[in-house]
């Protein structure tokens, strides 16, 4: 199994061969912890979010794509997405714990074994720094309520005493700032 590549498998998970699953769990454990950890600076909710992805990669219908990007992005994204499901349900027994951009980066740095993943992941997180200069400061705390504290459009439309409608107006043009401005750092 070691051989084999991460999307091999997954292919082989999907199939429902433990030792593939096992394979991939020795190889990314420890990052989707590290993540987990970073974010929600709790040793047991980290070793919890940690089932739950691998137990999403265990039972999703949906395998990884390899022509929509590499397996660490795709297996990091559940673990975010995970991590804020997490969040959000126990949002009122625990207080809100803020997830740091600067740390997200660091968990995916930290624990990569491969240097050219490392360094593409750090030149990403170099391009989106650069066009978070192209948004206000408004529009820099949406994306981050929305994105690395995990509220819903309802829950910031709430918090800011707006309609929902006005706030996934200004998210949607957030993200078409974002978006011009990494397209034309990618083409640069």
């Amino acid at each position: 199994m070691r051989n084999r590549t991460d999307g091999e498998l997954m292919k082989l998970v999907m199939a429902k061969e433990h030792p593939a699953l096992e394979e991939l769990y020795d190889r990314y454990a420890k990052l989707v912890y590290s993540f987990a950890m970073k974010s929600m600076k709790d040793e047991q909710a980290a070793r919890e979010i940690v089932q739950l992805v691998f137990t999403r990669l265990w039972t999703t219908g949906k395998g990884y794509d390899a022509s929509k990007g590499g397996f660490v992005n795709w297996i990091i994204t559940i673990t975010r997405n995970i991590t804020i499901d997490y969040v959000r349900k126990n949002r009122k027994l625990k207080e809100v714990v803020r997830f740091e951009p600067r740390e997200w980066e660091q968990a995916l740095i930290s624990g990569e074994p491969d240097p050219e993943s490392v360094l593409s992941r750090k030149w990403m997180g170099e391009q989106i720094q650069q066009a978070y200069v192209h948004l206000s400061t408004n529009q820099i705390e949406l994306i981050e309520l929305m994105y690395w504290e995990g509220y819903s459009l309802s829950e910031i439309a709430t918090q800011k005493n707006e309609p929902v409608g006005t706030v996934k107006s200004r998210l949607h043009q957030c993200l078409k700032i974002l978006r011009k401005h990494l397209t034309s750092l990618r083409e640069g």
